[in-house]
């Protein structure tokens, strides 16, 4: 497409996207003099930068990032898409049927929020919250979280090359990983000593709450008195998995709210019959906690019928949908978020755990300390009230 054809429909289009996120966001109405008003000192942006930039700009690009940059400003799932990056959303096989087990999000650089366990990724000693600067050698600076998919995945066995940042590092990590197929269950359990059984939540796919159900039933069968549920590093599946499961422990109430564009707010209930499970839980959490293991984590912690130990979660439970552009591009826009059941914020802001623990940190590349602070320390919690209860 021609640069002066791009330009028109950029200018058709920047009215509905800037009516989109100020109007549908904010909640506020905005003047059309406001809106032609910032329309026309974009275009005289593009005609200055045009006439006196010192090199050939290329406009079709300094357009994209422009569009990149309104959609990006208003939160890390947000973005524009191009044409390609669209059919490549649309057709998510082309993504690659093999990866290195994270889950990422744009946020100046591509971000880790989670680690899948047993993965390439996990077994590199990645973490969540690490960058990831370039793949492949090629910068993720202004690279979408669609995009950032499409060259994380690929064949089972071909070669990554990551380049990291971690904390305060300055210089990165570079490191090869063999892309992996999906591997490993969703849920698995066991004992972790008399009365106290342990549900690991590796992720949140399809059929994960029942299996949460069924592993609570068989460690009930086992002797368990009171469960140790693990969500850390779970970022994978869906919110319904989440609500689903949670409502196998909440027998009645409000959940979370969903809020979505223009302010409405639904409530998320418990369901007539649920709360089959009452055994005590205690949750354990941290930064790569996501999504569906989110609201999982809100609805036990809210309805007073978890504690938590560990980190806070990621604060990362909008929804979004993809709003087509006429030129083959689009819009995807976070257009729904999740609230706590009080109306209290949980997206960007997370669950707080009751005990929180700080974890410490290593240089990539450095091995982990041996050792689990936060199961250790949950095991003491457990044992401390159980002391406490009997004592009484």
């Amino acid at each position: 497409m021609r640069t002066r054809t791009r330009l028109i429909v950029l200018l058709a289009t920047v009215p509905l996207i800037a009516f989109t996120l100020v109007g549908g966001w904010l909640g506020r109405v905005v003047s059309g003099e406001d809106a032609y008003r910032h329309l026309r000192i974009f275009e005289d942006v593009v005609s200055l930068i045009s006439d006196n930039y010192v090199e050939d700009a290329d406009l079709d690009e300094v357009m994209d990032g422009a569009l990149a940059g309104l959609a990006g400003g208003l939160d890390a799932d947000s973005t524009y898409l191009s044409a390609e990056s669209v059919a490549r959303l649309e057709n998510g096989a082309e993504a690659g049927p093999a990866g290195i087990g994270v889950e990422t999000v744009a946020r100046y650089y591509t971000q880790i929020v989670g680690v899948r366990d047993g993965s390439p990724a996990a077994r590199a000693g990645l973490r969540p919250g690490d960058y990831i600067r370039a793949i492949d050698d090629r910068p993720t600076r202004r690279l979408s979280g669609v995009d950032a998919v499409a060259r994380l995945r690929g064949e089972p066995g071909t070669t990554v090359r990551l380049s990291l940042l971690r904390g305060n590092t300055s210089e990165p990590y570079d490191i090869d990983l063999l892309r992996e197929a999906p591997s490993g269950p969703d849920v698995s359990h066991r004992m972790l000593g008399a009365g106290i059984g342990y549900v690991r939540v590796a992720a949140l796919g399809d059929g994960a709450a029942g299996a949460i159900g069924q592993a609570a039933g068989a460690l009930a069968a086992e002797g368990a008195e009171q469960l140790v549920i693990d969500l850390r590093n779970c970022a994978g599946g869906s919110f319904d998995e989440g609500i689903a499961a949670a409502r196998l422990f909440v027998a009645e109430g409000t959940l979370l709210q969903r809020e979505e564009t223009g302010g409405v707010q639904i409530p998320i209930e418990a369901t007539a019959g649920g709360g089959a499970i009452d055994t005590p839980v205690l949750l354990l959490t941290d930064y790569g906690t996501a999504a569906g293991a989110e609201l999982f984590a809100a609805s036990l912690t809210g309805a007073g019928r978890a504690e938590s130990v560990g980190q806070r979660t990621a604060g990362r439970v909008s929804l979004q949908k993809l709003i087509p552009l006429p030129d083959g591009s689009g819009l995807w826009l976070s257009w729904a978020r999740y609230l706590h059941a009080s109306g209290d914020a949980l997206h960007r802001a997370g669950v707080q755990p009751d005990v929180e623990i700080e974890v410490p940190s290593v240089e990539l590349g450095e091995p982990w300390p041996p050792g689990d602070p936060i199961l250790d320390r949950a095991l003491e919690h457990l044992q401390s009230e159980t002391t406490a209860a009997a004592a009484a």
